[in-house]
């Protein structure tokens, strides 16, 4: 491996044992192997599946029973090169695609990697992820950023794919109209990214005041309480309706809030089952997909942040060392808090 000779041996490493449990442990730096790069990581944004896997030790069927190290929205520098990558990537700030799919299987190969059966994502067991100081990745997939984009705002393009993903599926174009349900993480970054496709009217909804206000601020041109009005009731005749709360209720009301031929896109993680209006979905020719992380999204996403037209860095509302992960995962319970930032380094 081409890479810089100051490398040390071992890295720091946050590692969650079980539910709640969290250690430090000294592990060795990994090695770019042919095709990667070896990125010394800067920033890592804390996700609402790394506190799932924190509190529950599951989502769904991925159950943590190992130890597992979190994290998977990431930035950093290559520091290193494995056979066949160019070593003047070496000292490129990057931005990390954070999965490695097998390219062969039938998804791969239809250009759904994210679908891959053999997916080996970060910080979803039994994979590793990002909460330490050193990562290997394909090459590809460690995304050139340029100077004027941070690594705090590099480490969420991986939230911001997830809008780019949902914004696609929802075929918003200039002029459509939107309604949002949760105005979260990925509800906010929802809005932003609206915008920046040119939705007209981007409605969002959220039982919180605090945070509608602040969804105002990120591009939502009309906000709604839940609990005061039921959005179903309002003749929103929105083109589309994405979930980014997960709410069983949230959702019901969006399909009814729909045009026909609408186009509704469940994000937001809930209840594994829910009972949905069929027959108003029959009758309407509504679609109703998913969205199960993304695929080729991280050149819009860079652009869109370069260009001002999605602001990351504002979302930033807390900062932690790599021995303060628990009070990041646990960040969430202050409705004032947005993204919080690990810096393993």
């Amino acid at each position: 491996m081409d890479s810089s000779p100051t490398l040390p041996t071992t890295m720091r490493t946050s590692v969650l044992l079980k539910q709640q449990e969290l250690t430090i442990e000294d592990r060795p730096v990994p090695t770019a192997g042919a095709g990667e790069v070896l990125v010394e990581v800067a920033a890592v944004g804390v996700c609402g599946s790394d506190v799932h896997y924190y509190r529950e030790g599951r989502i769904g069927d991925f159950i943590v029973d190992a130890p597992l190290v979190l994290g998977h929205e990431l930035s950093g520098t290559i520091v290193g090169v494995g056979v066949d990558v160019d070593p003047a990537r070496i000292g490129e700030r990057v931005a990390v695609e954070p999965q490695r799919p097998c390219r062969l299987c039938r998804e791969c190969r239809a250009g759904r990697y994210n679908l891959c059966s053999k997916m080996e994502f970060y910080a979803t067991p039994p994979i590793d992820g990002a909460f330490c100081g050193y990562v290997t990745i394909q090459t590809e997939f460690a995304h050139a950023i340029p100077d004027s984009v941070s690594f705090e705002a590099a480490a969420l393009l991986e939230p911001l794919s997830v809008a780019i993903a949902s914004i696609r599926k929802a075929q918003i174009v200039p002029g459509s109209s939107i309604l949002i349900a949760g105005a979260g993480p990925i509800g906010i970054i929802t809005a932003q990214t609206a915008r920046a496709f040119g939705a007209s009217e981007i409605i969002v909804s959220d039982l919180i005041a605090a945070k509608r206000e602040r969804a105002l601020k990120f591009g939502a041109t009309r906000v709604i309480d839940p609990v005061a009005e039921d959005p179903a009731t309002l003749n929103l005749d929105v083109n589309a309706f994405i979930d980014a709360s997960g709410s069983a209720r949230a959702v019901d009301s969006g399909i009814r809030s729909v045009r026909p031929a609408g186009t509704v896109v469940l994000v937001g993680l809930g209840i594994p089952e829910m009972i949905l209006p069929v027959s108003h979905i029959q009758n309407l020719e509504i679609t109703v997909t998913g969205i199960f992380r993304y695929v080729d999204t991280w050149p819009t996403a860079i652009h869109l942040v370069a260009s001002g037209q999605v602001d990351l860095d504002s979302l930033v509302t807390g900062k932690f060392d790599l021995e303060h992960v628990a009070e990041a995962l646990d960040s969430d319970r202050n409705d004032d808090s947005l993204k919080s930032i690990v810096y393993p380094n």
